[in-house]
């Protein structure tokens, strides 16, 4: 029979007291957020707060009047109510006692800004998964200085994140230069397979259209994936590298057979989906590269980084997920964002951000 020393017993119940302290501390010390927006991704985030101990959630806005006055466990498919109900009236919302708004209502900045300036203004962290807000100083320098000046006022930190951009073709490739001695170059290469995916993913990447729809949708920026832009921004961001331009590029990725999802049929020479690049060019050479396919029926999803510099890196990553993760990213910068210094500032601004 082994015997246990009184030293390791001492060891042990230290460690749960410790544990136990630690979880009380983080029970104690919970985030009061409010949702601002509960449409598909809004909600997925919201799920994920509300599974985190370290969370309450204090508040509910969405416009969809079916919503409002429901107990959000409605919306977002809890077992038990939480006495949460779901409000139109941003205004009395965003006068409860909370830190931290996650927002998310839109990919466009000017369409969301409004909102932005009222939640700021009430003097509410922000965590939004609005795209072009990811890194706004790629295409609405203008508005983000006025935005950032606001939040430094008000004394509030706002930032816009996701997978893409917020993470994978941008936070991910700026990260693994860490153990670089120089960089020259970087090129990401993003497959999503969107077979499986909401309808309205399908359905913003053209799936099911006739290709001359697609030239008609895709002029009036109507039928693209937003962000990439902004990606390119936050890479060169990271490296400290000032961009002479940034260029898109956007064509077709055609159904060579017939493709059914859960949602619509894409017959043979219809659109699967969208193929997209992104430019950061610096003195006349491309420096930044970022390339993107979201179709259905792709190949299976990955994320590739290849890095020029010292040395020379290449990774592969696969199992991201954009919704999931998008909220995961979203619960895991919460706590830093309350902690950041204010202003309007992007995941490259943050530190590294984990799922602690």
């Amino acid at each position: 029979m082994t015997e246990t020393s009184p030293f390791a017993d001492s060891f042990f119940v230290n460690q749960k007291t410790s544990l136990l302290t630690q979880r009380r501390r983080a029970v104690a010390e919970k985030i009061r957020v409010i949702l601002f927006g509960l449409g598909p991704i809004g909600a997925a985030c919201a799920r994920v707060l509300a599974s985190r101990p370290d969370y309450e959630i204090v508040g509910a806005v969405d416009p969809d009047p079916e919503k409002a006055g429901k107990d959000i466990s409605e919306a977002l498919g809890l077992a038990q109510k939480t006495g949460v109900k779901i409000s139109d009236k941003p205004g009395r919302v965003l006068a409860r006692d909370a830190e931290l708004v996650v927002h998310a209502t839109g990919s466009y900045l000017d369409q969301v800004l409004p909102q932005l300036e009222q939640i700021i203004t009430a003097g509410k962290n922000i965590v939004s998964t609005c795209e072009e807000l990811a890194d706004p100083w790629a295409q609405n320098p203008q508005t983000a200085e006025e935005l950032h000046k606001l939040a430094k006022r008000k004394r509030v930190t706002v930032v816009g994140t996701g997978i893409n951009p917020g993470f994978a073709m941008d936070t991910l490739p700026v990260a693994l230069t860490a153990v670089c001695q120089d960089v020259k170059h970087v090129r990401v290469k993003r497959v999503v397979d969107a077979t499986k995916r909401r309808r309205q993913l399908q359905q913003k990447i053209g799936a099911g259209m006739s290709q001359e729809a697609f030239r008609q949708a895709a002029a009036l920026k109507a039928i693209r994936h937003v962000g990439l832009s902004e990606s390119v921004s936050l890479v060169a961001r990271g490296l400290g590298w000032k961009l002479d331009d940034i260029l898109e590029e956007i064509e077709p990725v055609v159904a060579a057979q017939r493709i059914i999802t859960d949602y619509l049929t894409v017959d043979s020479t219809f659109i699967a989906g969208v193929r997209q690049a992104g430019r950061g060019i610096v003195g006349g050479e491309e420096k930044i590269v970022l390339e993107l396919e979201i179709s259905v029926d792709a190949a299976e999803s990955s994320d590739e980084i290849w890095i020029q510099g010292t040395p020379d890196l290449y990774t592969m990553v696969k199992g991201i997920h954009g919704d999931i993760s998008t909220a995961a990213v979203v619960a895991n910068t919460a706590r830093r964002v309350i902690k950041a210094k204010p202003g309007l500032l992007t995941m490259v601004d943050l530190g590294l951000v984990s799922a602690h």
